[in-house]
């Protein structure tokens, strides 16, 4: 095989099977979800194919790289610093709690700890929506401190949502207001309406606002909220039914302004 080694490495989540040469160049990957074996030059076509053999399965695509769209060109110009789309669900907690863990012993548990747990179940449930045309980005920080826990893009249109920890807990949603159990009444709803404007004027498209519960023991809404959706955290998946709103191009090229960090700098 002419020395060619084949080395598997991951890239957001796909596998992919790189074919290099001793000298470590690339010249050919296999790309596992799309069937497809793309080659940097045809004279080694045969010697590529062989080194790929064991690993194949079913038919697959040989030929160039597709060429890149404009959405796929602006992400290659992205400083990684700038690239929000490796942010984990819950990445500004998991920052905050590694920088200050907090006392080991406490009487209570650290918030910080159950709202990332809500993050993350929420996160998740959003990123098994990415092989139906949907992008999901986590953690997006706002001037001022304030963050959207996760920005859906997809066919559908733009959702923010804000999750939040209720679990084993009664929810009242009376618009502003939402009272977990027997707490305090907070005017969430207002500051949801106002992240999803700001996310709106950022990315110059509709952004709409999403309250995802986590875990409540039951909910009540006397009356529905003015522009904010309230979904228990079962419901999440269900965001992906809806349809017709973007173009599969619009939704890569919003995702494409959506994950630079300097979109979100100036609102």
């Amino acid at each position: 095989m002419d020395g060619l080694r084949v080395i598997p490495t991951w890239r957001q989540g796909q596998e992919r099977l790189y074919v290099c040469l001793p000298d470590g160049r690339n010249i050919a990957w296999y790309d596992r979800e799309a069937a497809r074996v793309n080659l940097l030059g045809e004279d080694r076509q045969d010697d590529v194919l062989r080194a790929l053999g064991p690993f194949i399965t079913g038919s697959v695509t040989v030929g160039p790289p597709p060429v890149p769209t404009p959405a796929e060109l602006a992400r290659l110009a992205l400083h990684p610093d700038d690239d929000l789309a490796p942010n984990r669900p819950g990445e500004a907690l998991l920052v905050a709690l590694d920088r200050d863990p907090g006392p080991t012993r406490r009487l209570r548990p650290d918030p910080r700890r159950r709202a990332l747990e809500a993050e993350q179940a929420v996160g998740e449930a959003l990123d098994r929506l990415d092989g139906a045309g949907w992008h999901a980005l986590h953690s997006v920080p706002l001037p001022g401190g304030s963050r959207i826990h996760h920005l859906l893009i997809g066919p559908g249109g733009l959702f923010a949502l804000h999750t939040l920890y209720a679990r084993k807990q009664r929810v009242t949603v009376a618009d502003p207001m939402v009272t977990l159990g027997r707490r305090m009444s907070d005017p969430l709803l207002s500051r949801l309406r106002a992240d999803a404007d700001r996310a709106s004027y950022a990315l110059t498209a509709e952004v709409r606002p999403v309250l995802t519960l986590v875990e409540p023991a039951s909910v009540s809404v006397p009356a529905a909220p003015r522009e904010v959706r309230v979904l228990t955290d079962p419901d999440v998946p269900a965001l992906a039914g809806h349809g017709g709103v973007l173009k599969p191009a619009d939704v890569e090229a919003l995702h494409a302004m959506a994950r630079d960090r300097n979109t979100w700098m100036r609102v």
